[in-house]
């Protein structure tokens, strides 16, 4: 399952970000769970790899070159 980045939008209060879990079919949450402020779902670029020639391994570099880890496989 994916994990996405929430955000506060009160504009009283300073921004405040938080992840969660969730299936790609799921609603994006309205409120944060634990406070009930009122969030949006923060849209960002993701990680994507793009191989060229039909390899299908990965590339030089690929793994562990991201957040992942070396054992990832992603």
């Amino acid at each position: 399952m994916p994990i996405y980045v929430y955000e506060t939008i009160d504009t009283s209060k300073p921004i405040r970000r938080f992840e969660m879990k969730q299936s790609m079919n799921d609603e994006p949450l309205r409120v944060d769970p634990e406070t009930g402020e009122a969030v949006r779902r923060v849209i960002s670029g993701g990680y994507g790899v793009h191989v060229a020639g039909g390899s299908t391994g990965p590339s030089v570099g690929s793994v562990g070159s991201h957040g992942c880890g070396p054992s990832c496989g992603c």
